[in-house]
């Protein structure tokens, strides 16, 4: 199949580094290039760590408006400020 890609600069230039180390020219390098991207799992299985924050201390139930509230203040200062 023949088509028209467009490389971002900087895997171009991973692309020329393995041209020259391999000796290879760039339809080999980037038919191994994908090869080798698409013969790997594309999910990884990470284990992120987890923590214990205790309990809510806050009354979450009333967050949106509480929200509402605060970015009404924020706006009202920039006004007065002439922000």
């Amino acid at each position: 199949m023949r088509t028209t890609i467009t490389l971002d600069p900087d895997v171009a230039a991973l692309l020329e580094k393995e041209m020259k180390q391999r000796e290879i020219g760039f339809k080999v390098a980037v038919n191994d290039a994908i090869r080798r991207g698409l013969g790997q799992s594309p999910t990884v299985d990470i284990a992120w760590p987890t923590y214990d924050l205790g309990s809510v201390r806050v009354d979450l139930d009333d967050a949106s408006r509480m929200a509402a509230e605060l970015e009404d203040e924020e706006l009202l200062r920039k006004l007065a400020w002439g922000v």
